[in-house]
């Protein structure tokens, strides 16, 4: 029971990350039709920005001022860039976006450095949220924080107790993002705001002849997604590694959340995201031999892509995508 709670809670984990991440490139697309390359761009610089933030100010303060800092950079890359080819097509945004991402890399190395930074969160995320404590013969408990000295030792372990800490860098992960999803969700469905950005969805031409500034709201709406981004980095940033090749790590990762999930889906992205972390997470975890010499935790950073192959060749439109036709 304590092995599938511990798989099940950093799976989960790591699916809600990989959510905070492709929420904003879900939106900017069933919004806008851009398929923005340098989303994780964005998610690499919003860990670095609050990198230097969290050494000048606290973590909590780079929580909140590098996503704004890093959306309004969106919305001015969105103003002055990518509004003036939008009407040449697809091909044209996609090659600008990449070219961004080229540039954030560049300039990021020339601050930062090429080397990992040490991204330290505060002592109060620093250790366990709670620890599993599974005793033989008395079933499984849990214990908030870390547990007290000596519970866990080695002479417990050959007694038949084992500990199984949930860090808390991990929980932060999982309020932030369930935190976002709830605001996300009440945005678009509660205020005046969302109504417009639900209509122009699918009506724009209407929305636009009714007074409302269609290419404000897209630039709002792109620095939106560059936050939620950015957000994602800081969170990601200081529970894994903050260094020059997280924006193509992850950005593989977050266009196969897309695709499985369905393009412009956001609910599609959440199923899809908690899909991947689960599925990964149990991979690496279960350890067992799935061809001879090859364990299944090999495996695991190729199942998103075969999840994907098949996505693509039995539901071409995703989990929860619209069918196009």
């Amino acid at each position: 029971m304590e092995f599938f709670i511990t798989t099940a809670l950093n799976g989960l984990s790591y699916g809600l990350m990989l959510f905070m991440l492709s929420a904003g490139l879900t939106l900017t697309f069933s919004m806008m039709g851009v398929l923005n390359f340098a989303h994780a761009s964005f998610y690499m610089l919003g860990a670095y920005l609050g990198f230097s933030i969290a050494h000048r100010w606290g973590f909590w303060a780079a929580l909140v001022l590098a996503p704004l800092a890093v959306g309004v950079l969106g919305a001015l890359f969105e103003r002055l860039c990518l509004r003036r080819v939008h009407a040449l097509g697809h091909v044209p945004e996609l090659l600008v976006t990449f070219g961004l991402s080229y540039v954030v890399l560049e300039i990021v190395q020339l601050i930062w450095g090429r080397s990992a930074l040490d991204f330290r969160v505060p002592a109060l995320l620093q250790g366990p949220a709670f620890t599993l404590v599974q005793r033989a013969g008395e079933g499984l408990g849990v214990v908030w924080g870390a547990p007290p000295d000596g519970v866990c030792s080695l002479a417990d372990a050959a007694l038949g107790v084992s500990c199984s800490p949930f860090p808390a860098t991990r929980a932060l992960m999982v309020v932030v993002s369930l935190l976002m999803l709830a605001v996300i969700a009440a945005l678009l469905t509660r205020t005046r705001t969302g109504l417009v950005v639900r209509a122009a969805l699918t009506h724009p031409e209407m929305v636009n002849s009714l007074g409302h500034d269609l290419p404000r709201l897209h630039m709002l709406l792109f620095g939106a997604g560059a936050a939620l981004a950015a957000l994602a980095g800081v969170v990601g940033g200081s529970t894994y590694l903050t260094e020059p090749g997280m924006a193509t790590s992850m950005g593989v990762m977050v266009f196969v959340v897309v695709v499985v999930g369905g393009l412009g889906s956001l609910r599609g992205s959440f199923a899809a995201s908690l899909l991947i972390g689960l599925l990964q997470t149990a991979a690496v975890a279960a350890d067992v031999p799935f061809l001879p010499g090859v364990t299944l935790a090999r495996l695991a950073p190729a199942l998103p892509f075969v999840l994907m192959l098949f996505m693509l060749v039995l539901r071409p439109q995703g989990l929860l995508g619209r069918r196009l036709g």
